[in-house]
């Protein structure tokens, strides 16, 4: 049997924006609502315009699950700047929608993208 391996979790950020605390917080609830494990995210520091393209870094923080943003930043520019995500009730925010995030978790612990 399988054994089931957990999703790579990153959390990229950068120094200038204040909204990374609330992010971490919220992912590390909704890994833990799913039995994963808060302590594996991976936290990375995006210092440099030149390491926000290299990383497509399109504004902090920003979530990444097995590779994949948990939203879409649909051709966002990269650059050392706060992200703005929309929510599923049409509002915007500075930190992801926890359905969003709960989703894109429970999609990679069943083996999708």
């Amino acid at each position: 049997m399988e054994s089931i391996r957990p999703p790579k979790v990153e959390l990229l950020w950068w120094e200038g924006c204040p909204s990374t605390d609330d992010a971490l917080a919220l992912l590390r609830e909704e890994m833990g609502r799913l039995g994963l494990d808060p302590g594996a995210i991976e936290m990375r520091e995006v210092r440099t315009d030149e390491t926000a393209e290299r990383e497509d870094f399109v504004g902090s923080p920003t979530i990444r699950i097995d590779g994949s943003d948990v939203q879409s930043p649909r051709g966002e520019p990269t650059g050392l700047t706060c992200r703005v995500y929309k929510l599923r009730d049409g509002r915007v925010s500075p930190i992801p929608d926890r359905n969003d995030l709960h989703d894109a978790l429970a999609r990679a612990l069943e083996g999708g993208d």
